[in-house]
């Protein structure tokens, strides 16, 4: 990837529907993708027969072992086109690096190229009954039988590595990390659809819970959930005749290491280094840099990632983030916080996969964020997964001449 986005800011999204986060939805999750399919294209002021192109990153995002069936444990672009009634032009499911900007960017580029003229994007997830991390396995092959058999599995050992390289090596304290689990159920406790909605967290309820996976404990990691998110994408031209206002996409970018190794190994300087490489495309596919940004919302799945996100993408220099969330540095109540977490985040909805940070660039830049809306919301990034094996997106308010 070189040079600015062609198609930078000549696709918008036009409306959204998002379900309610559950713990175990009492539907099966492909009858709660086609009802949020049908209020997302409602709420865009389109007909379902308009939809003529589907996008996803469809997973199931356990660690234990589970069957995989379309439209109850995981909704492809096919299963949700075809349970809508539509024949469309365009329908694609992304596989790669990133997923949630990943299947953006099929959305944005279908449309760019006339391949369709209204994408539906969506995310499923499901939480399987029982418990998520269970494993029936009884041998390791391939390259899990190195690390399996000496604990090492998993992604709780997996963010557990490069957390613990993060505090011994910046000279961190584990404690520190509540203001950023607290910072993110405050603002999840806010938004009705939210799984902590009315429950929010204090910082002596995060330091008392047990540790899991040392220094990882069991509030560091979103909770397993039911949920899906809808997003519908046009053309610049499209959306000004539309409800409500357009959000457009300025660009995107992810990456992923060049360094072999073994499953779930992940190494800090893996992380950043090649964070730091994602963010640099980001900028300049984009064309704007961190201070354009009002509404940096960083992935956090495991909250260490917080930490990571707001190193590479430069709002503050390296082994510097677990001071930088300090002393309302990222209290979205705050005269001069960082908003990196004002929607809620992963652990304040939960496990939604990178979801509620494109959802709140969504609703502020569209001026739909209700009693939650910031004053001045013009550029947003949102970023997905881990900065070495995920990536992000920037929305902006402003279309292309």
């Amino acid at each position: 990837m070189s040079g600015r986005f062609a198609a930078s800011n000549q696709v918008a999204i036009v409306g959204f529907a998002q379900s309610m986060v559950q713990r175990h939805a009492p539907r099966p999750l492909g009858a709660v993708a086609v009802e949020s399919a049908l209020r997302a294209a409602a709420d865009a002021g389109v007909e379902v027969t308009q939809i003529d192109g589907f996008a996803s990153s469809a997973m199931f995002p356990t660690a234990g072992a589970h069957a995989t069936e379309d439209g109850i444990s995981t909704v492809t672009s096919n299963w949700l086109a075809e349970h809508l009634g539509v024949n469309p032009r365009f329908a694609s499911g992304f596989q790669g690096y990133g997923q949630i900007p990943g299947a953006v960017a099929l959305a944005v580029n279908a449309v760019a190229s006339g391949a369709a003229d209204y994408v539906l994007m969506h995310r499923a997830l499901h939480n399987p009954a029982g418990r998520y991390h269970a494993n029936p396995m009884r041998e390791a092959a391939g390259p899990i039988q190195w690390t399996a058999p000496q604990g090492f599995f998993g992604p709780l050992a997996m963010i557990a590595l490069p957390y613990n390289e993060y505090l011994q090596r910046y000279g961190a304290r584990r404690d520190a990390m509540a203001t950023v689990v607290v910072e993110a159920r405050k603002n999840g406790a806010r938004i009705p659809w939210s799984h902590w909605y009315q429950r929010p967290l204090s910082a002596r309820e995060y330091l008392d819970a047990p540790i899991i996976a040392d220094p990882i404990c069991r509030y560091d990691c979103d909770i397993p959930v039911d949920g899906v998110a809808a997003f519908v994408f046009t053309s610049a031209e499209r959306a000004k005749d539309l409800p409500h206002r357009p959000v457009y996409v300025s660009g995107y970018a992810a990456g992923h290491p060049t360094t072999p190794r073994l499953m779930s190994h992940w190494p800090l300087d893996d992380i950043m280094t090649t964070g730091r490489e994602t963010a640099r495309r980001l900028w300049e596919h984009a064309g704007v840099g961190p201070s354009d940004v009002d509404l940096p919302q960083v992935y956090d799945g495991f909250s260490p990632l917080v930490y990571f996100w707001l190193e590479v993408l430069g709002y503050c220099p390296v082994g510097q983030a677990h001071e930088l969330v300090q002393d309302g540095g990222i209290d979205s109540d705050a005269p001069g916080g960082l908003p990196v977490l004002s929607g809620g985040g992963a652990l304040g909805n939960g496990r939604m996969h990178g979801i509620p940070q494109m959802l709140e660039c969504y609703l502020q830049l569209s001026g739909r964020a209700g009693d939650r809306q910031r004053a001045q919301a013009t550029v947003g990034v949102a970023c997905h997964a881990s900065p070495h094996f995920g990536g992000a997106v920037v929305y902006g308010t402003e279309r292309s001449s």
